[in-house]
């Protein structure tokens, strides 16, 4: 379905209105899955680098401030990057689910994967302060009390509170693939698993933080091969009385009906809005 006519025939009683071509709309799932192959990349290699020079156990002294935080300060300087990474995913995400989002579900959907991503900025930048004060004043912050509370903020940040934010948006995107079909269902299923994991067990593994990028990478790349996928193959996307709406890979086409009128959309694979005609009830 490459293209989508709009040529309706008028009905008495009816006045057709056609919409203006031309104005495009993003709703590319490539995007969505970039954003979140990168976002997955950068967080895996920063929890990589942090393990190997921080020590897991929030009271350590900080006896690896003295050897050099090259480490620390990469992994620093990529917390921005996945950030930016991170919200271009919500952001495409959010745009693919359209008017079929629920309000309920789309708040709490938002402000999870914000309060995740601020939560993560202010760990990085506490572990940023401990690395500059620490190159000002190295003989006074290993072993003191300013290290010991600055650790642990750290620490419980982003394994008690950003950890069970990812939780919650991994169950509303679970949640929201299972109500409108974007995703797979068997995807679907297995995030709410692995949240589970991190809402309930976080505690019981030393490195559930990666249950979050590592269910990112996968319905990125569900995501990136099923719209790549060369046989064109229809699915219903979300079914009510009032609105059908079907996707394939090769375009996006949306008929909704309300008592006024009769909405006719279409959009080719890379997102760009191709015919929209409106039939109006006078």
């Amino acid at each position: 379905m490459d293209r989508l006519a709009t040529n309706s025939s008028p009905v008495e009683g009816s006045r057709e209105e056609t919409m203006p071509l031309g104005r495009e709309r993003l709703r590319t799932p490539r995007a969505a899955a970039i954003a979140g192959i990168l976002f997955s990349g950068l967080i895996i290699a920063i929890l990589v680098l942090m393990l190997a020079a921080v020590p897991r156990d929030a009271l350590e002294t900080g006896d690896w401030l003295a050897a050099s935080p090259r480490r620390i300060v990469i992994a620093i300087n990529l917390m921005p990057f996945a950030g930016v990474a991170f919200l271009w995913f919500v952001g495409v995400v959010r745009d693919r689910l359209g008017d079929s989002e629920d309000r309920l579900f789309a708040t709490v959907f938002l402000g999870s994967g914000l309060l995740f991503l601020g939560m993560m900025f202010v760990a990085a930048a506490v572990f940023g302060a401990i690395v500059i004060v620490n190159a000002a004043r190295p003989e006074s912050l290993a072993n003191s009390t300013s290290f010991a509370l600055a650790r642990a903020f750290a620490f419980n940040m982003v394994n008690v509170y950003a950890i069970k934010m990812a939780g919650v948006f991994m169950v509303v995107t679970s949640t929201l693939a299972l109500r409108t079909g974007f995703l797979a269902r068997w995807i679907a299923f297995v995030g709410l698993a692995m949240a589970m994991v991190l809402l309930f067990a976080s505690q019981l593994f030393d490195f559930s933080f990666a249950v979050f990028p590592a269910w990112t990478l996968l319905i990125s790349l569900y995501i990136l091969i099923d719209n790549f996928q060369l046989v064109p193959a229809l699915r219903p996307v979300i079914a009510t009385a009032q609105t059908a709406r079907c996707a394939s890979v090769h375009s996006f086409a949306e008929l909704e009906a309300t008592p006024r009128e009769l909405r006719l959309s279409a959009w080719d694979k890379t997102g760009r809005l191709i015919d929209q005609a409106v039939i109006a009830r006078r």
